[in-house]
């Protein structure tokens, strides 16, 4: 039985793991061996996005439109696969700048604007807020369902229980607690949360394989397959509708809209931004994340018509709420491990995006709104404090705690009007309204901090009139005649008909109007004046964050400070120690550790102020920078100055870097060419020694038959005529081998001719053959031939070929016996060429020694010849010419059994060119 205990216990076990995996993420991470610089568990994380919404609603949400769920997760694919180079962008200016969230990358680039941040960050909490009442509605349910098992029931609304009744409520602070020590046990300067996003990539494996587990149990369990449960809603007139392409009432207009918000949602959510570009370790990963993200989606919404369908058939004529299908199809088949492992499933679709999307908001409330009031209404107790780490640490826990507090409030006054994808609309719509400062301000040099903060000012109050006032309109919360007759009974100013426009969802009348509010303030204003210094220096480091031409190492700061200055206020922050250790790192990375410099540069300016943006934001960072440091400041002309500098010193680097490349590049061919000249003074001192030894043979034979016949005048003529011959010969295979050195040299150096034409390759054999008739009968060796009519023709040089086949019969014979040798030559065709066979019953050729017939000069064994000989350079050259004309020429042979040379040649179609002599050929 699911009783409380096993509930609880079970909950309390899969949080205890959630955080062994987050410590053991930090332990790694301090130890040097981080655990998240992989992509896989990059990508993992981002799946942060699938919450209850996805786990629970997208199953209510198609119980009701059918396919209607799709939008929300079309939008992030085409993202991923078309607008990746957004968030690269993101990603190098938020590593560049020191960002650590989204209203700290808005305020830095219009000129690190306190006040731009501050607007940035009530959007962000006010809009999230209903999205983390999504979360409490979702757990609270699903435990409250949990506790009435085996029985179905329904839970009983919050808003009719005191609070001290309410499960929600302690929910509430359950995960205010966990969140608390999950993700704010230190201050981090680079507000990177190793143990966080490794817990986060680990739910994000359980939510996907519990969802899963219901699918396949609803499909293949309860019904027989996919098209099983989809013939049974043929069956049943009221599910047809769910299964047309787009059954939503206001068709492709819905689904447009859903689809720019789900895309502008994965950029812009506090959350999305903190795992996706804050806490990104190498933006390569971005590579494995941009198909691996909506795989995941794929695989999470497989089967989600399934379960919808199969509840609504299951549950018809019940009065079972859409959104729990996934939990109550396996209660209602008890099927009590499935139901627990579900529920952990949607447990850690809520808890990830509690814990990632609070740590963002608590920093972004820390950051840019709690630091710049301390700083203007109390700064000097600031300046005197030795150590603020605590502080600031106090004050995000402080911010989470509030955070879920407002959830639960937002629950217990307008949540339950709503489904979990309803109430998740509502944020996305709110979070959207961040688009045309952040993009705008990415891609347009011209937009100024005044132009931000209007259309900022405008999308969110037109976002609040058009969709949050009204969500407590109809919980009951605002008088009903606000709906249907306006505010002041204007009925043009009705919230969801403003100004008259009608046939439109929620939705998309919310986003028309609030973009065209927001969008046109953003121009507006900007156009009006032109950026001042600050924002035209912050304007260049962000649209030029990806050109070759980017900026982000410029320095633009000039003044004074001492490094003792700056280093005791940074250790306000984030520690003494910490502190002194980021400075001797600086200095070491500088080349200055050993160096006592009381002046501060204006790079170290820059560090200090980039680690204290990491802890405080850039906003707060620059005051208190400027507090210990005098800044002289710069007109935009000595801005553009400093940047065209740093602009051109780059591409001088660069260009300096790819002389060095070309340099090494030179120098390594030229030691090729050196070692390639040098391996030709050995092959020619190899050759000239060889040939030397060659040479003596004939010379020999020459002088001593010479010799002979000088001194016998009265020889018979029969041996005269022999002796002759024999001079001849000798005389030939001098000739022979001069012209093989000649022409072996002419190769291996490149200036061999050539002349390519097609031949019949039978011709060129039956030729070969008739030239060394002298030798078969000298030999008494019986030559068989097989050679077709008809093949295809190939392209090679007819000398050069007939200098193979005579190279390969004359070896043929060389080692037969008088009067029982036997030659046999083959003509094959083979896929894509000819091949060759010249085949002896000689001594043969051992195994060791079959390589080195094709290496000049070198000595094989015994079993090759009656006594050691060299192989000459007839076989080198044979393989050399054969390669030239793309074949091969190799040897078979068993010791005893005689020896098999064969070479292949292409086809002459197979050439789509000309030949030309190959390089060392």
């Amino acid at each position: 039985m699911l009783e409380a205990p096993v509930v609880i216990a079970t909950s309390l076990l899969y949080l205890g793991l959630l955080f062994a995996a987050a410590y053991w993420g930090d332990k790694r991470a301090d130890q040097g061996r981080s655990i998240i610089a992989n992509p896989t568990i990059y990508a993992l994380s981002m799946a942060v996005y699938c919450t209850t919404w996805t786990f629970y609603g997208s199953v209510g949400r198609a119980a009701v439109s059918g396919i209607g769920f799709l939008p929300i997760y079309l939008g992030p694919t085409l993202v991923m696969s078309l607008g990746w180079i957004v968030l690269l962008k993101m990603i190098r200016i938020v590593k560049a700048n020191r960002i650590t969230s989204i209203a700290d990358f808005i305020s830095s680039r219009y000129g690190k604007s306190h006040g731009l941040g501050g607007l940035v960050t009530i959007i962000a909490v006010i809009g999230i807020i209903p999205y983390i009442a999504l979360q409490l509605k979702a757990v609270s349910s699903t435990v409250s369902l949990l506790l009435s098992y085996p029985a179905i029931v329904m839970p009983h609304r919050s808003a009719t229980m005191s609070v001290a009744a309410d499960i929600s409520f302690y929910i509430a602070l359950i995960l205010a607690a966990f969140t608390i020590v999950f993700g704010t046990r230190h201050l981090d300067a680079t507000e990177r949360h190793e143990g966080m996003v490794a817990a986060i990539a680990l739910e994000s494996g359980v939510k996907l394989v519990a969802f899963l587990a219901v699918g396949v149990f609803v499909t293949y369990g309860i019904y027989d397959g996919f098209g099983d449960i989809f013939d049974h809603a043929e069956a049943h007139p009221p599910l047809q509708r769910l299964m047309t392409a787009i059954p939503s009432g206001h068709g492709y207009t819905s689904w447009f809209s859903l689809i720019i918000l789900s895309a502008l949602a994965v950029l812009f959510l506090p959350r999305q931004f903190q795992v996706t570009v804050v806490e990104n370790v190498n933006e390569a990963h971005l590579k494995r994340a941009v198909w691996l993200f909506p795989l995941y989606l794929l695989l999470i919404n497989i089967f989600v018509l399934p379960i919808a369908l199969g509840g609504l058939m299951h549950f018809a004529g019940q009065a079972v709420d859409a959104d729990t299908f996934v939990l109550t199809l396996p209660m209602s088949q008890r099927q009590e491990g499935l139901v627990l492992l579900v529920f952990i499933g949607g447990l850690s679709a809520a808890t990830g995006m509690v814990i990632v999307e609070t740590i963002a908001l608590s920093t972004m409330v820390c950051n840019d709104l709690v630091m710049p009031l301390m700083l203007r209404h109390n700064r000097a107790a600031i300046e005197e404090s030795k150590d603020l780490s605590g502080l600031l640490l106090g004050i995000r826990r402080g911010a989470i705690v509030v955070i879920l507090l407002l959830g639960y409030l937002y629950f217990r006054l307008a949540g339950e009007a709503y489904a979990l994808v309803a109430i998740g609309l509502i944020s996305f719509s709110a979070v959207a309204q961040f688009a045309p400062a952040l993009i705008g301000g990415m891609y347009w040099r011209g937009g100024t901090r005044g132009g931000a903060l209007a259309g900022l000012s405008a999308g969110f109050l037109v976002w609040g009139y058009t969709l949050l006032l009204p969500s407590f309109a109809k919980s009951g919360w605002l008088p009903g005649d606000f709906l249907t007759h306006g505010l002041l009974g204007i009925e043009l100013l009705r919230p969801q008909q403003l100004f008259g426009l009608n046939g439109l969802d929620e939705i998309s009348h919310c986003l028309f109007w609030s973009f065209l509010a927001n969008i046109g303030g953003y121009v507006g204003v900007s156009l009006l004046r032109p950026p001042m210094v600050a924002e035209a220096t912050q304007a260049t480091l962000f649209v030029d964050a990806l050109s070759d031409t980017g900026q982000g190492g410029a320095v633009l700061w000039r003044g004074r400070a001492q490094v003792s200055d700056l280093q005791e206020l940074v250790g306000r922050f984030l520690g003494p120690a910490r502190a002194q250790s980021a400075f001797a790192a600086f200095a070491r990375r500088q080349g200055s550790a050993g160096d006592v410099t009381p002046e501060a540069d204006a790079k170290l300016v820059q560090f200090a102020e980039s680690l204290l943006a990491g802890a405080i934001g850039s906003a707060s960072a620059r005051v208190m920078v400027a507090s210990v440091a005098k800044e002289e400041p710069l007109s935009i002309d000595e801005v553009m100055h400093i940047l065209d500098e740093a602009s051109q010193l780059r591409t001088y680097s660069r260009e300096l870097e790819r002389k060095s490349r070309e340099l090494t590049a030179a120098t390594l061919e030229l030691q090729a060419a050196n070692e390639r000249l040098q391996e030709l003074d050995r092959v020619k001192d190899d050759i000239m020694s060889s040939v030397t030894h060659e040479l003596r043979t004939p010379l020999t034979s020459i002088r001593a038959f010479s010799e002979l016949l000088r001194d016998d005048p009265r020889m018979h003529l029969a041996d005269r005529e022999r002796f002759l011959g024999l001079i001849v010969s000798e005389t030939e295979r001098l000739t022979r081998l001069i012209n093989q050195t000649l022409d072996l040299a002419k190769i291996e150096s490149g200036r061999a001719d050539w002349n390519g034409c097609e031949l019949d390759l039978k011709e060129v054999i039956e030729q070969s053959i008739a030239a060394t008739s002298q030798l078969f009968r000298e030999k008494e060796a019986h030559v068989e031939v097989d050679l077709p009519d008809n093949l295809p023709r190939i392209l090679a040089d007819r000398d050069r070929l007939i200098q193979v086949m005579l190279n390969l019969l004359s070896n043929a014979v060389k080692f037969l016996q008088p009067g029982s040798g036997r030659i046999r030559v083959i003509l094959d065709r083979l896929a894509d060429g000819l091949q060759v066979s010249v085949a002896d019953n000689g001594p043969g050729i051992r195994p060791e020694d079959q390589q080195l017939v094709f290496e000049k000069f070198r000595q094989v064994g015994d079993t090759m010849t009656a006594k050691p000989s060299g192989t000459g350079l007839g076989l080198p050259i044979s393989r050399r010419i054969v390669e030239h004309f793309g074949g091969r020429l190799w040897v078979e042979s068993v010791p005893g059994e005689g020896a098999t040379f064969r070479f292949t040649l292409p086809f002459a179609n197979a050439q789509q060119q000309e030949v030309v002599p190959s390089e060392g050929a």
